[in-house]
């Protein structure tokens, strides 16, 4: 697509920054700049630790999603997980309520400062409120070494693990905890491997996961994440990177186009924030999610407007990746 002029991407921009209901990698607010085009809203969070480099992808999918016809969807509602933070075990019933309808749970293990017995008593709680029929899958962000992956997969294969998010940080690491539990049945899904790899496809090359995960603002938009996830040739679960709801909207569109959808979708996230940027924010019914467009509305964008200060970080963060999409 043709990029938007500078200029038109700016005076279409909103900064805002919306408190997160539980403490979620590190942060308790989290800010996103939102812009609205000829197709409607779209938004640009890339996490503030990330370079221009990076960040310039995340900004390449909202101008593709807000100024560019999407492809068509196969499905008009996308099922979801709900995801569990790296808290307390005796919080888990609470906010795995904000989830109606979930089958499925994803849980945040390894997190630094905790132990493994940490991790053990979240997964428990979580297995005890969803019941033998629930689903529970763990991410642990790259957090283990292979020997720790293999020791934290057998101490918690008791609940029936779905499969194990990132264990190890590495395409090599991967493809030896995977080698090491096969025989446990344990399946190993890649996310850092994909999202923050020069050859997203590398990890798939390597045989070293079973299942891809795919989040449309790091892949650069729904049209190359799809491309990704063909050329892949693995099942796929698509992701949130904690958006607003007008980021979940571009996350279920990628969820709609894909030919097959075997897993629940880590898009239910709203339901981690206290505040969202629509009427109508995109949380859990039934376990699912429409695929539709979400509009900002100008009140809640105005009552969550972030700082001039920040407001003016992340307008000069949109021009330095602007100018890298453009090669000005």
């Amino acid at each position: 697509m043709e990029l938007p002029e500078l200029d038109e991407v700016l005076a279409r921009m909103r900064v805002v920054s919306l408190p997160m209901a539980t403490r979620f990698r590190g942060v308790d607010h989290r800010e996103a700049a939102l812009m609205e085009g000829p197709e409607g809203w779209a938004e640009f969070s890339p996490f503030l630790e990330y370079d221009d480099a990076e960040a310039a992808t995340w900004l390449a999918a909202a101008l593709d999603f807000a100024w560019s016809p999407q492809p068509a969807p196969l499905r008009a509602a996308i099922p979801v997980n709900a995801t569990v933070p790296a808290v307390a075990a005796d919080r888990v019933a609470g906010i795995l309520a904000r989830f109606d309808g979930c089958r499925t749970a994803k849980v945040k293990v390894a997190e630094r400062g905790q132990t493994l017995a940490d991790d053990i008593a979240r997964v428990r709680a979580v297995r005890a409120v969803m019941g033998p029929e629930g689903r529970i899958r763990v991410d642990a962000n790259a957090g283990w070494n292979v020997d720790e992956a293999e020791h934290a997969a057998h101490a918690l294969a008791e609940f029936d693990i779905e499969y194990v998010e990132q264990p190890c940080a590495t395409i090599d690491e991967l493809a030896e905890i995977r080698a090491r539990l096969r025989d446990w049945d344990i399946p190993i899904a890649a996310d850092e491997s994909v999202r923050k790899a020069d050859d997203p496809l590398a990890v798939a090359r390597a045989g070293a996961a079973d299942i891809v995960i795919v989040k449309a603002q790091p892949l650069g938009g729904v049209r190359r994440a799809l491309a990704i996830v063909a050329e892949a040739g693995l099942p796929a679960v698509v992701s949130s990177a904690l958006d607003t709801s007008i980021g979940l909207a571009q996350g279920a569109a990628l969820a709609a186009a894909l030919p097959a959808l075997d897993y629940d979708c880590g898009l239910g996230t709203a339901a981690l924030l206290a505040a969202d940027v629509t009427a109508r924010p995109l949380l859990p019914e039934g376990g699912a999610i429409p695929v539709e467009r979400v509009p900002a509305d100008a009140g809640l964008l105005e009552a969550h407007r972030a700082s001039p200060e920040r407001t003016a970080w992340w307008r000069e963060r949109v021009t330095r990746c602007h100018a890298l999409l453009t090669g000005a």
